[in-house]
């Protein structure tokens, strides 16, 4: 073992400290030269505080907050959406700078509208205060769903939320008086109807023209 270095084992954790070339002062504070000649810093002090200060979550560090979601026009709420409804997500991101909570900023953070696969998945929209919103159209399917954020980017702790909802068919008074869809059946029960009536009229007034119709010879 070096002279310069120490090592002090408790249990499992080891701690180490020491001086030697590769983490001394002259390392710390070394240049190098461009390609004209001219001397700059190498940029190790930069890395070891950044690196330094993500390990202690001083950098880095995201959190969420105030998730919300609505139909489109209303305040937020926890009541069942309707199939093909609009529906508006937001949540709040925060991240770590120098120690202090400030508003989240990227273009990269996706939500998902998931029923064991994801239906719908579209990007968060942010502003100024870190409020990400997405507007979308629920699926035609009913059932459990899930407001789910998972967001994992070199750099950056991961982001996890995730909000249950439920998805609820159209009740019978919410369809269209008349489907388009439908209308080949609306003609076969309304031709049934008067094949009916024209029956009746001749069955009840003009039934001995049928009484006396000729038989066919075999």
């Amino acid at each position: 073992m070096s002279p310069e270095t120490m090592f002090v084992s408790f249990g499992d954790v080891i701690l180490s400290s020491g001086i030697n070339a590769e983490y001394g002062d002259a390392f710390y504070n070394a240049k190098t030269q461009t390609v004209m000649g001219a001397s700059k810093e190498a940029g190790n002090r930069a890395f070891a505080s950044a690196v330094t200060d993500w390990a202690l979550k001083r950098n880095g560090d995201l959190r969420f907050g105030a998730v919300k979601h609505n139909k489109v026009g209303e305040e937020p709420s926890d009541v069942a959406y309707r199939i093909t409804d609009d529906a508006e997500y937001s949540i709040t991101i925060e991240e770590m700078q120098s120690g202090k909570w400030v508003p989240f900023q990227a273009k990269d953070v996706q939500m998902e509208f998931v029923r064991i696969d994801p239906f719908v998945r579209a990007f968060l929209v942010p502003d100024a205060a870190g409020v990400f919103k997405a507007t979308f159209k629920v699926p035609d399917v009913y059932g459990v769903f899930q407001f789910k954020v998972n967001y994992d980017r070199t750099g950056y702790t991961h982001l996890y939320s995730t909000t249950q909802v439920s998805v609820r068919p159209f009740r019978h008074t919410e369809y269209e008086r008349f489907i388009p869809s439908a209308y080949p059946y609306y003609a076969s029960a309304f031709s049934m109807m008067g094949g009916l009536i024209v029956f009746s009229f001749i069955f009840l007034y003009h039934y001995r023209l049928l009484i006396h119709l000729p038989v066919p010879s075999g």
